[in-house]
């Protein structure tokens, strides 16, 4: 039976943890977190994060998957608007003891993945998994590098007729030609 915790922010786990059964977290970090979420990636403002995670055991390390919900405040790259954004997403990884036999191994550089395939695992530094850490990576990932606020269209300006540095002095010829 999984143990069911609200874990404080940030939030590890250790991988003995995880072994001895599955750990369910339900994480909320505060408002000043929130602010310095917000910040690190790039929003105006985080008004809500919650995530439930679940970790597993797999192999000699551990499952993680998870759902997390937040509403974030981003500024549009049209009209230079604020506009909050729902963000409701689910993830799952998998993640390695850096000793582990299973550990993938960077052979000469070239990596041997498959564009459709599963993500191969994460290998920890420790024995401890930043789950909120995973978190934060997660909500990153769902962000619009681009934000645009719903309805915002893009005009194009028009464009200037000669663009040439002698278009000034054609016409100051002309100009001058006519005395």
């Amino acid at each position: 039976m999984a143990e069911r915790l609200i874990d404080p922010w940030p939030s590890t786990v250790t991988l003995a943890r995880v072994d001895r059964g599955g750990v369910d977290l339900k994480l909320a970090p505060d408002e000043t977190v929130r602010k310095a979420i917000a910040k690190q990636l790039g929003l105006v403002s985080l008004d809500l994060l919650e995530a439930q995670v679940y970790l597993r055991s797999w192999m000699d390390g551990a499952e993680v998957s998870g759902v997390l919900r937040a509403r974030v405040v981003q500024t549009c790259g049209v009209t230079s608007e604020d506009f909050e954004t729902p963000i409701d997403a689910r993830f799952s990884l998998r993640v390695l003891p850096a000793n582990s036999e299973h550990a993938p191994q960077d052979e000469g550089g070239e990596l041997g993945l498959e564009p459709d395939g599963d993500d191969p695992p994460d290998v920890l530094e420790g024995e401890a998994i930043d789950v909120s850490g995973y978190v934060i990576e997660h909500l990153a990932l769902e962000l619009d590098p681009f934000p645009r606020k719903p309805g915002a269209v893009f005009v194009q300006p028009p464009e200037p007729v000669e663009l040439s540095p002698f278009a000034a002095l054609k016409g100051l010829k002309t100009k001058g030609d006519e005395g």
